[in-house]
């Protein structure tokens, strides 16, 4: 009995404390343990690169590192990965919030076959949905005679790059929406209806503030991937400098050319892009669980 209270209190101190109570009974040097290996491993594969990164990039100075970002074809693949970014990433964000309206909202025939295609990017290689473009637009391809009649070039030009960063990108969005729309539920809707409101307004009113943290999050993780996507835009771009070279494909190109003071440039360009994304990450994880909380 003496046991049973000693647990039973234990048990009503960690609630209180809001710390699970198996971690209490973990021993402090497993816990300092785990800890250090996950530190180390953080460390040689995390913070490490981006050092070594760094440190290459400003190997020669800071003029040349400003001047490798100066040069003509960086800063076109500079701008092309952002403006392909800024077409895939508003498309994607289009097509998640109103897959995942659908799915979570709604019971239709094809339900379960939508969802698992917004998945079918995330088990297929990026190489490979590469592959499928150029068999579908090139020129010996599916459409490649009828695009040629009528002067139109999709593989090995800007629009295959664009169509393979949406294809590699699109479940993003949906996928952080999902869940979040499901476990929402659909009362506040109802409510609204009953009360008058019309479906634009439900929209604007009372769906999209309840999931406007869920979709920054889910927007963040697919520019992220927009910008760095590397196989798929690979296959497709032709690797023609000062056209069809993103960043990723800019930085290998440099180093393939023993450039290496120059693919580092251009390479911690992404380094801080990944960076700003992972603040923007933790704020946007931040407010989603804060929400959720407060709905909860």
């Amino acid at each position: 009995m003496n046991r049973l209270a000693i647990s039973v209190n234990e048990a009503e101190q960690a609630s209180r404390a809001h710390v699970p109570l198996r971690s209490r009974m973990v021993p402090h040097l497993v816990r300092w343990g785990l800890t250090g290996v996950a530190l180390v491993f953080l460390a040689l594969f995390l913070v490490v690169p981006l050092v070594v990164v760094f440190d290459q990039a400003f190997a020669k100075g800071v003029r040349f590192y400003l001047a490798a970002l100066a040069d003509p074809d960086a800063r076109a693949a500079i701008a092309l990965t952002l403006g392909v970014a800024l077409i895939a990433v508003p498309l994607n964000l289009v097509f998640g919030l109103a897959a995942s309206w659908a799915i979570a909202k709604f019971e239709f025939r094809g339900r379960a076959l939508l969802t698992t295609l917004i998945d079918l990017p995330f088990s297929v290689s990026p190489v490979i949905s590469g592959v499928v473009y150029v068999l579908l637009f090139g020129a010996q391809g599916w459409l490649g005679p009828w695009l040629e009649a009528h002067d139109l070039q999709i593989v090995f030009a800007v629009p295959g790059i664009v169509l393979a960063t949406i294809f590699v990108t699109f479940p993003f969005v949906a996928r952080e929406l999902i869940p979040l729309m499901q476990a929402q539920g659909s009362d506040e809707e109802e409510a609204a209806r009953v009360l008058g409101a019309s479906g634009w307004q439900i929209w604007r009113r009372v769906t999209l503030p309840n999931v406007k943290w869920g979709l920054l999050y889910g927007v963040i993780l697919c520019n992220a991937r927009a910008m760095g996507e590397f196989g798929a835009v690979s296959v497709l771009s032709g690797h023609i400098r000062g056209q069809t070279d993103t960043m990723p494909l800019h930085v290998e190109m440099l180093y393939n050319d023993y450039n290496f003071a120059a693919a580092f440039a251009v390479a911690s360009v992404l380094a801080l892009i990944a960076l700003a994304t992972l603040v923007l990450k933790l704020v946007a994880e931040r407010r989603l669980a804060a929400a959720m909380q407060v709905r909860g």
